[in-house]
């Protein structure tokens, strides 16, 4: 990547796309990031998402029978020409094969609403409130073969209060999500740029 060149993002969605829109409003074509395509499995509002922002959205459905590792080879097929820096996960309702993983090792990254490694999985507003939990949040993480693992990049942490419900944390969640996803995505970018620039440096030396 050379610091002259936007930094490049494609997105995998699965679902409604809130976090998705919200990297697109404070992200796409701003401080030299640019994503350059959407992928989603499902005929989501994602896909609308990236049609109204001129992104190039591609639909690749998994078929009944086919493997993890095949769906992963025609994913890896699409995304090539796109040429990422980073690779997004917003709400993409999948586990990526550890072929997949290895070809973007450190490229991959994804944000699920709670406290990992707490409440992995499904379903976490719910399971927050059986638990008795006094504090909720959001995690970004590396992507790793497992569910919900990987190595943590970033949490932000809420108090629970007792008046809350599974839809009232859902949605305060998602709130610190609209915020904190585009503020991580752009500080690996420049992470990303200022490695490019030291070694350039060592290079000229």
């Amino acid at each position: 990547m050379s610091t002259d060149n936007p930094f490049k993002l494609v997105i995998l969605s699965s679902g409604f796309g809130s976090n998705l829109q919200a990297i697109i409003d404070k992200l796409h074509l701003q401080h030299n990031i640019e994503v350059r395509a959407v992928v989603s499995d499902t005929p989501s509002e994602s896909v609308q998402r990236a049609l109204r922002a001129n992104i190039p959205c591609l639909f690749l459905p998994k078929h009944k029978k086919q493997s993890r590792e095949n769906y992963d080879q025609r994913l890896t097929e699409l995304i090539a020409p796109f040429q990422p820096d980073l690779i997004v996960l917003s709400g993409f309702m999948r586990i990526l094969s550890s072929t997949f993983i290895h070809q973007y090792e450190h490229k991959v990254i994804n944000i699920h609403p709670s406290l990992l490694p707490k409440h992995k999985g499904l379903n976490t507003h719910q399971r927050v409130i059986d638990a008795k939990d006094r504090e909720h949040g959001t995690t970004i993480h590396y992507v790793d073969e497992s569910l919900d693992g990987g190595k943590i990049i970033a949490q932000k942490r809420m108090k629970v209060l007792p008046f809350d419900t599974a839809a009232t944390l859902e949605q305060t969640v998602k709130a610190l999500e609209h915020e904190l996803y585009p503020t991580i995505i752009q500080k690996l970018a420049l992470k990303a740029r200022s490695v490019v620039l030291t070694k350039g440096s060592e290079t000229n030396v």
